[in-house]
């Protein structure tokens, strides 16, 4: 710290000192500050600031040892991020969910009709919800669609309807809604490629179809486990229904794999009307 940065710090803390009055701080040739101030009887005084000099010393040591801890959590940091290089998505971090990331993702969805084929007790539907126009959840057992339906009445989501209905009829209008969303729903179907026709006649022009489903497997307690008709679809399989339905810029990928055996795998098919 250079001397006149010293005299100010030292008039700072002349007039806190509240048993004088500061008059004036200076330094000598040594870099020592000085002081001249009076007390309450008005006699001048003259003493070497010692004490300022050891306070303007530590001041110094405090912003080295700052500096040295920020650029060792700078290290550590990127100690952790290199170690991790290859599989960071699968490692825990605080905060990183898909429950976020889906809030996230439906901040950029526009205010849409959505057709929920296959909801379940709504899951999907309730995000959906919190940010669609109306989402119209559709599942064929009855106790899962009164569960559905009560827990939207107690979250307070009016624009969120359940019925009752079947993937390859749904109980919906043709041409009503802006999205259709099969969410591992299309296994449970007796008919795939006719609940894919369907979806097609309930969706406006340019209307969307989004299927997320199991990609096809051999794990055959699949069906007493989780009462899955199908064991999974072929990516090629998925396409050709699609195609056949009468949909437009088909896209199918696997977009996740699970670590555990049996290693299920998860395919995206999107298409448009």
């Amino acid at each position: 710290m250079n001397c006149r940065r010293s005299r100010g710090w030292a008039s700072r803390a002349y007039q806190r000192i509240s048993a004088y009055y500061w008059t004036r701080v200076w330094c000598n040739r040594g870099g020592r500050v000085n002081a001249h101030f009076t007390n309450s009887r008005n006699r001048p005084t003259a003493r070497r600031a010692n004490s300022f000099n050891w306070r303007l010393a530590d001041h110094a040591s405090d912003q080295i040892n700052l500096k040295r801890i920020l650029n060792r959590r700078q290290e550590q940091a990127q100690v952790f991020f290199n170690q991790v290089a290859g599989r960071f998505d699968r490692v825990y971090g605080p905060g990183r969910s898909w429950q976020a990331f889906g809030h996230l993702l439906l901040r950029i969805l526009p205010p849409l009709v959505v057709a929920d084929l296959g909801a379940g007790e709504g899951l999907l539907s309730e995000l959906l919800a919190r940010r669609c126009k109306k989402v119209i959840a559709v599942d064929n057992s009855e106790k899962i669609v009164e569960f559905g339906a009560a827990k939207a009445r107690k979250n307070n989501l009016k624009n969120l309807e359940f019925r009752l209905g079947d993937l390859q009829n749904p109980p919906l209008e043709p041409e009503s809604v802006d999205l259709a969303v099969l969410s591992q729903a299309l296994h449970h179907a007796e008919q795939p490629a006719k609940a894919i026709a369907s979806v097609h006649k309930i969706l406006r022009p340019r209307g969307q179809v989004m299927i997320l489903d199991l990609l096809k497997h051999n794990f055959a307690r699949a069906h007493e486990l989780y009462g899955d008709r199908w064991l999974g679809f072929a990516e090629s399989d998925l396409h050709h229904w699609l195609e056949e339905a009468g949909f437009k810029k088909i896209e199918v990928s696997v977009v996740a794999r699970e670590d555990q055996p049996p290693h299920f795998e998860t395919v995206l098919a999107s298409g448009q009307k």
